[in-house]
């Protein structure tokens, strides 16, 4: 497990390596383009099972850790199924990713 941590005082939230990967690049892309955005994700079970979301802002610290040393191999689906939801008005929305049978299709 990877984590996102977020802001002066350290938010720290926990996702998977791969996952990570594709946030990064979708949420890396956006504060370049100096564009705040909420970002929302379902919680796991162990932190009580709901929803969160976080104001992202270029003005704010963000820092990636991983858990493990490889790059992940990224889905282009899924990479541009997040990057549209952070395009839209309800912000960058984590969804699963999409299964093989349709991120194989060119």
């Amino acid at each position: 497990m990877g984590s996102l941590i977020y802001g002066s005082t350290s938010i720290e939230i926990e996702f998977e390596d791969r996952t990570l990967e594709h946030l990064q690049i979708v949420i890396a892309t956006k504060l370049r383009r100096r564009e705040s955005f909420f970002f929302s994700w379902r919680d796991p079970q162990k932190v009580g099972d709901g929803r969160s979301s976080l104001w992202m802002d270029p003005g704010i610290p963000l820092y990636f850790k991983y858990s493990g040393g490889r790059v992940p191999s990224i889905s282009r689906t899924w990479l541009a199924e997040l990057t549209a939801s952070a395009n839209s008005s309800s912000g960058l929305v984590l969804t699963d990713e999409p299964s093989l049978d349709n991120s194989a299709k060119p």
